[in-house]
């Protein structure tokens, strides 16, 4: 069955939420998934996979270690770009825009919403840096179990917060037959201009 064509009178964000919804009824492994792209101020790139934690009006959120490579090329260089693709259901976006901080209180609520384990590991790993042994790491979030027993309170690590993407580039492709895909972009050229919209070549 042919996919009608995406809609260019919709609302970027809406549409974003409806594919999301599709995305998490369908895919049995990390419906949010997307790969996070940043770059050093001299343009070198790096590419990972993260996954999103909040989407509403105001962008994208993610959480991260701020001593992690990707923390450092997002406070020297504060712009981004993330790909969410659903091979499945032959969908994937583009988003692009500058980023910015999320507040403590974003980030004391995200971090109290994640397990445990997850919690103490934060505190535990130097994400992005070196390590010499497995067992060195095994060791350090056993001392941090030890230090926060079961029921005790964790507080969020002060090098552990996260950041939200501003979009001012949403791209929508959607697979059609023989690779005559159909793709839609949304740009708008200031953070309280009027969406505009345009159908691109395959």
């Amino acid at each position: 069955m042919t996919m009608p064509l995406i809609d260019l009178g919709s609302d970027p964000f809406a549409l974003f939420a409806h594919w999301m919804r599709a995305a998490e009824a369908a895919e049995p492994n990390d419906p949010n998934a997307m790969a996070l792209a940043t770059a050093t101020p001299d343009g070198r790139p790096s590419v990972r996979m993260i996954l999103l934690k909040g989407a509403d009006r105001r962008g994208f959120v993610f959480y991260t270690n701020l001593e992690s490579r990707k923390a450092g090329e997002l406070v020297e260089n504060p712009q981004a770009a993330l790909l969410f693709h659903w091979k499945s259901l032959m969908r994937q976006i583009r988003i692009e825009g500058p980023v910015e901080p999320v507040t403590d209180a974003e980030a004391d609520a995200y971090f109290a919403s994640r397990s445990r384990l997850s919690r103490l590991g934060a505190i535990a790993s130097d994400q992005s840096r070196p390590l010499a042994d497995r067992a060195l790491f095994e060791h350090r979030l056993a001392e941090e179990e030890a230090r926060y027993p079961e029921g005790a309170p964790i507080p969020r690590p002060a090098d552990w917060s996260g950041f939200r993407l501003i979009p001012d580039r949403i791209e929508f492709w959607q697979n059609r037959a023989h690779r005559l895909h159909d793709r839609a972009v949304w740009r708008r050229p200031a953070p309280d201009a009027a969406w505009e919209t345009t159908r691109l070549y395959p």
